[in-house]
Formats: structure tokens, C-alpha cells, sequence
């Protein structure tokens, strides 16, 4: 049989391209396409394959072939974002399981909690710290659509120094140096050659432990702990390959280290003051404040849970949560969605909303925290965020506006992620 030309087969693809592609007509009753904007009444959106290709007012004509949602009198809104998130891990473990669970296991973890996660309506996540390839292996799945869950922006193992937040501590120095995950570093020319060792394993964002933590056995406070010029080195490394940094960070002078180096997102945030909070401001350094996480942490206080050690730096730290929020807001520090899912059950991400309207922010602004602010942060902003077309048909509804009531967000009814509908 004689095969065709190249310009035939050219066509022949084209052809077979377009008659495979899939449209989708959404009808709601009312759309916040972008939550800095005003809200729109009865619309239609077209979605085809993983875009979305229109928005009109009222009840368009659906192609022929379409698929219809009809979403009544729902809101459509952007899919949400939560830039901090541990997928791989549910919260209440001891930390010794870490010498037991193969890291494998955090991939099983992570297959559940993704589904729950996209459930919940947020379609796109930053995954804050995992084994080496845990993550990695969780974004491949999601967006290859062998597993539900949200877009993943993944992090892989995240920088320390030597027996900080996020290194092995609380064993033996031999079982420290056994489970320790390779990326702790001292000095900058170390630290360098770290971010470099999580760019070549796939890291799409570096993250590091700027501060001591709440969670980590290590009992050192939560100060800083890497050097000015450890941080810099860092800051500068990322942006060199064009990554970004994101610090988990409590303490105001770690805070106000990490910013002033150009670290991108400072996570947590408890305790930043208001020279911290200016030069984030200076910096253009978002603030993350993951306020969900310490009710994580309130629930399980007194109950066993957590070691002594632990249970000390919890109560140093309770009281200031969501002040940094409130400060942030009078400064003109932006302010983006993060909750740290995973200290708390995964699914219950939503209920930031509430906590970061509770600190000073408005519904319309804790929206977009979730929707416009979370995407710059990533500078997605051209992707993801927001209805519009030529962005990723990444969408949920609720019943209600979140605009005057925030809680709506907690009772997603439905989910579209990539143009596909969560079952």
C-alpha cells in the first residue's frame, strides 16, 4: 500500500486531532471569573479539551456533540490554589515511623490525599517537602490522569542545615545520618551545590527551612538558621535556573534574613514584625501564613501526640498566629493561600478562608489569595487563577457567594481540573 506525503499526513493528523477534541458547555447562574473583578451574572463557559475557550453572558447554544453541565444557580469560580501542602503525609504520626515506612508508602498516602484534595476544589497545589521522589511521582500521575488530584508544583526534599527543622533529628547520630535526606548544607558553596542536586532531581519550586519549626524534634527555637550568606546563595542559585524559593520560616529576624536575600515566599510568617514585614514588602516577597496548620496543632495539644519537646514550642507560638496576616494587610505585603495540609486532615484546606477573614482580610481578598494572588505568586498568572480563555479549564462550583459568606468554599459540588471532571 503506497503511504501518504508528508503534507497528507499532515492533514490526516490535523483531521483525526480535531474530531478527537472535547467540548464541554457550562451553564451557571453566577461566575467570578477573577475574584479582583466584578462578579458576573447567568454565563456560559466552553471548555475544549484541557482550555477553556469562551465565556458569554446568558444561555449560549451548545455545539453539537457537546457534553452539558448545568450547574442551576451554583457560582462558578477558578479552581483554588494551596501553595502549601504535604500530600505524602496525614497528621498524628510519631515521628519515629520515619525509621520504619519506606518511602514508598508516602506515594499510597499520596494518591488518597490527592483525591480528597481535588474534592475540595483545589486544583492546583504546591507540594511543600516529600522523599525524593514521592512527589514527583504524585505530579506525573495527576497530570497524566492515572490518578485524580490537582496540578501539583512539587518541591521534592527540602534544604536544612544540619540538624534543623526538616533534617533528621530526635534519633542516634547513626540512624540521624541514615535517614537524613542528603539536601542539608552548610556554607554557601554547599548550599549552592544543593539547590543545583533539587533542580537536576525535578524540582519545579526549592524550598528550605529558613527557622527553626514548630513539629521537628529539634529543640533550638525558631529563629533563624541559615547564614545571610547561606540564604543568598540560595536566593541567587534558584533564580539562576529559574526556580523560586519558598522558606518556611517563624522567627522575624529568619523572616527578615530570608526576604532580604529575595527568597520568594516566606511560609508561616508567625511571628513577623513590622521591619520583617517592610522589607517582604521592599522585596515583592508574598506571605503565606498557613493559619489552618495550627488548628491542626491546637486539636492534638495535651493529647499525647506530640513530645515534650514539641508541646513547648506549640505554646510559645499559639498565641501570635494570624497577627503577621493582619500586619501584612496595613503594610501592602501580598498575602497568598497556603494551609499546610497534612499537619491537619487533608480536605479540610477551605476552612483558611474563614481564619484569614477572621485576621483582616476580606472575602473578595481571601478569594483571591486562592485564585489570582496564589497564581503570580507562581507567575502562572497566564494559566491559572482565573475564567478566562486560553487558561487551564480548571474550575469548581459552590452554592452561595463566597464573596459575602467565605464558608461556602468548605462545600465544593463540583470540580473540573484540566478540562476533566472529578468523579
Amino acid at each position: 500500500m503506497r503511504k501518504p506525503g508528508l503534507a497528507a499526513a499532515a492533514m490526516l493528523a490535523l483531521f483525526a486531532t480535531a474530531a478527537e477534541a472535547k467540548t464541554v458547555v457550562i451553564y451557571a447562574g453566577r461566575v467570578i471569573a477573577d475574584a479582583e473583578k466584578p462578579t458576573l451574572g447567568p454565563s456560559t463557559v466552553t471548555v475544549t479539551d484541557d482550555r477553556i475557550v469562551a465565556i458569554v453572558p446568558g444561555r449560549a447554544e451548545a455545539p453539537a456533540g457537546a457534553e452539558v453541565v448545568d450547574l442551576g444557580e451554583r457560582t462558578l469560580l477558578p479552581g483554588l490554589i494551596d501553595l502549601h501542602v504535604h500530600l505524602t503525609g496525614d497528621p498524628g504520626g510519631d515521628y519515629r515511623n520515619r525509621a520504619v515506612e519506606p518511602s514508598e508508602w508516602g506515594v499510597v498516602v499520596g494518591v488518597k490525599n490527592a483525591a480528597i484534595t481535588l474534592r475540595a476544589g483545589f486544583t492546583t497545589v504546591r507540594e511543600a517537602g516529600s522523599s525524593q521522589y514521592g512527589a514527583f511521582s504524585l505530579r506525573r500521575g495527576t497530570a497524566a490522569g492515572f490518578i485524580e488530584g490537582p496540578r501539583i508544583i512539587a518541591a521534592g526534599p527540602g534544604l536544612s542545615i544540619v540538624g534543623g527543622h526538616g533534617d533528621a533529628t530526635g534519633f542516634r547520630e547513626d540512624v540521624n545520618a541514615l535517614l537524613g535526606s542528603g539536601y542539608s548544607c552548610t556554607g554557601p558553596v554547599e548550599c549552592a551545590e544543593k539547590v543545583r542536586k533539587a533542580s537536576r532531581a525535578g524540582a519545579d519550586v526549592i524550598k528550605i527551612t529558613a527557622t527553626g519549626g514548630v513539629l521537628s524534634q529539634q529543640g533550638r527555637g525558631l529563629e533563624g538558621h541559615f547564614s545571610k550568606a547561606e540564604l543568598q546563595s540560595i536566593a541567587d542559585t534558584a533564580h539562576s535556573l529559574g526556580l523560586k524559593v519558598m522558606a518556611h520560616a517563624h522567627g522575624a529576624r529568619g523572616i527578615e534574613d530570608a526576604a532580604a536575600a529575595g527568597i520568594d515566599t516566606i511560609d508561616h510568617g508567625t511571628f513577623a514584625d513590622d521591619a520583617a514585614l517592610k522589607v517582604m514588602k521592599a522585596k515583592g516577597t508574598y506571605l503565606v501564613p498557613t493559619l489552618m496548620a495550627f488548628e491542626g496543632v491546637r486539636e492534638r495539644l495535651g493529647k499525647g501526640i506530640f513530645t515534650p519537646t514539641v508541646e513547648e514550642k506549640v505554646r510559645m507560638t499559639l498565641g501570635e498566629v494570624g497577627k503577621a496576616v493582619t500586619r501584612a494587610k496595613a503594610l501592602g505585603v501580598p498575602v497568598a493561600f497556603g494551609t499546610d495540609a497534612g499537619v491537619f486532615e487533608h480536605g479540610r484546606n477551605a476552612g483558611e478562608f474563614a481564619l484569614l477573614v477572621k485576621a483582616g482580610l476580606t472575602p473578595r481578598e481571601a478569594l483571591a489569595s486562592a485564585t489570582t494572588v496564589a497564581a503570580r505568586a507562581l507567575s502562572m498568572e497566564d494559566q491559572i487563577g482565573r475564567i478566562a480563555p486560553g487558561l487551564s479549564a480548571d474550575m469548581i462550583a459552590v452554592s452561595g457567594d463566597p464573596l459575602t459568606d467565605v464558608t461556602a468554599l468548605e462545600k465544593v459540588e463540583w470540580v473540573m481540573v484540566r478540562g476533566r471532571i472529578a468523579d
